[in-house]
């Protein structure tokens, strides 16, 4: 993967996508911009129909060994890094950077990642918020106001150039070692959390969900570290089991 020293097993992932023509011109963009790997979760079009492979042309490969999953969760668990795209402006106050440009400089503050996913959904929806909560950062490619939306190769092809443009930038800083939370990590943790505060009567089960986010939200904007999340698991866990041996004296 040759889009920047610093970037390696790029993986571009579209959710749910229902139009082949879409499908080939991503597969296309990959070839074009030498992403490592195309991943879908749960398609609604045929990803081997010959519109998808007209659009395709020397992107075939992409298609040919494109990865198929069912959710979201287990697309990108094995990324260090998950960027999503997001077309709805409701969303930018829950977002640390606003603008691609923001995201992708912001990736050139470390030294190397590992395994960076660049997320994109629906072609109709986009992605929920429950999937946007799964990455790292999420991103908005600035439009119009009035029609903010983008169709979904552009938004790829973009982000695809966007993400290139940023690695070739000379940055005047001291680079950092890639130590972020991953997906994974905080995912897991929240599972944990919530059981937790469900169990200690915190949170109610119909409201434990908007909470739950409000949390994750924090955790997120913070650029929570691995450390710093296997201290609040490790804290997690010592609570846990107080409870149980505290109920057996």
């Amino acid at each position: 993967m040759i889009l920047g020293k610093n970037f390696s097993n790029l993986k571009v992932i579209l959710v749910e996508p229902n139009g082949p023509l879409n499908v080939g011109s991503v597969a296309r963009l990959c070839s074009n911009f030498e992403v490592d790997e195309l991943r879908i979760v749960s398609p609604k079009c045929d990803i081997s129909s010959l519109d998808a492979k007209k659009m395709a042309l020397k992107g075939q490969k992409f298609l040919d060994d494109c990865k198929i999953f069912y959710n979201l969760e287990n697309a990108i668990f094995d990324c260090d890094l998950v960027l999503a795209s997001c077309g709805r402006i409701d969303i930018s106050k829950d977002s640390i950077f606003e603008s691609s440009e923001d995201v992708f400089n912001w990736t050139k503050s470390f030294k190397k990642i590992n395994n960076l996913a660049i997320v994109f959904g629906r072609e109709d929806s986009g992605l929920t918020n429950d999937e946007l909560l799964l990455a790292n950062k999420t991103f908005n490619i600035p439009t119009s106001m009035n029609n903010p939306s983008l169709n979904l190769s552009h938004a790829v092809s973009i982000s695809l150039y966007e993400l290139k443009k940023s690695s070739k930038r000379n940055f005047d800083q001291e680079l950092k070692v890639f130590n972020l939370a991953s997906s994974k990590q905080i995912y897991d943790l929240f599972l944990e959390i919530e059981e937790l505060l469900l169990k200690v009567g915190y949170l109610l089960k119909h409201t434990s969900r908007a909470k739950i986010v409000k949390f994750k939200s924090f955790i997120l904007r913070a650029n929570t570290s691995m450390h710093e999340i296997n201290v609040l698991r490790g804290i997690v866990h010592q609570i846990k089991w107080f409870l149980n041996n505290s109920k057996r004296n």
